[in-house]
């Protein structure tokens, strides 16, 4: 299993790609040819991305999940009507 992590706007290709550089420099190319979207896509980052902004807004509001299961989690927020 390898890191996902996504690459900043103005990365550059490392020229000592050895050991695990070469997994960066290809998500690098990847991401310049493919763009934003498609790059979350391809490397697997899109679910994790959608995770990360749900959490995020629904710290922001200050709310809690009370439920343990994630179909719990599904199943509160949809009874709350969640906004976000």
């Amino acid at each position: 299993m390898k890191a996902v992590i996504p690459p900043r706007k103005s990365a550059s290709l490392w020229k000592r790609a050895s050991l695990g550089l070469s997994h960066r420099n290809e998500a690098v190319l990847v991401y310049k040819r493919l763009g934003w979207r498609l790059w979350k896509v391809w490397s697997g980052y899109l679910p994790r991305s959608l995770a990360e902004t749900k959490m995020h807004c629904f710290k922001r509001l200050g709310e809690w999940v009370m439920a343990r299961t994630f179909e719990r989690h599904v199943v509160e927020l949809h009874i709350r009507g969640w906004p976000c």
